[in-house]
């Protein structure tokens, strides 16, 4: 089960309910994915522009990403809605995809996609003090950005017990 650690109340429950229903020997890890922010400080206090994986948010039904937890927890003053900004296939997504909220889904890397994300950017930095970029790109190397940003990752952390050797230890002996 991944994403134990910003679940809402009851999910992993229900979740562990659930997998238990369908097969109740099976033996069930639980990740974590906590974030490294770049920089906090260039989100402290600021209204943040959030990027976010965008099949996350679009195909992965998520209200919040990695972008946007981190401006919470970097104790950001808001997100800024990027949707007034859109421009291209951006507005596209947000036309399809209405209960994205106030997270500017990246949702590829060719160059018209790029092109865009970048435009969308540059418009909503009329609002925005600061990004918060949480994409598997980082971005920051492949658009201008005119406002400051910083890139938030994350590593997958096994929690508790089983953890992924003692899974795997029959299958590699």
């Amino acid at each position: 089960m991944s994403k134990v650690d910003t679940a809402p109340d009851g999910a992993v429950e229900r979740v562990r309910a659930n997998v238990r229903s369908v097969n109740p020997h099976a033996r069930i890890l639980e990740a974590a994915f906590p974030l490294t922010i770049g920089d906090p400080g260039v989100l402290r206090g600021k209204r943040v522009l959030a990027i976010e994986d965008g099949p996350t948010l679009t195909h992965g039904e998520m209200t919040y990403g990695a972008a946007s937890i981190a401006a919470r927890e970097a104790g950001a003053a808001a997100l800024v809605d990027p949707r007034p900004y859109a421009v291209g296939e951006v507005r596209e997504v947000f036309d399809r995809y209405p209960a994205i909220g106030p997270l500017l889904p990246a949702m590829g890397y060719s160059e018209t996609q790029v092109r865009e994300l970048e435009e969308t950017i540059r418009r909503a930095a009329a609002e925005a003090e600061a990004v918060a970029i949480g994409t598997p790109v980082d971005l920051g190397r492949l658009i201008s950005i005119p406002i400051p940003a910083t890139r938030v990752t994350y590593e997958c952390e096994i929690r508790g017990r089983p953890d992924l050797l003692e899974v795997l230890a029959p299958v590699l002996r």
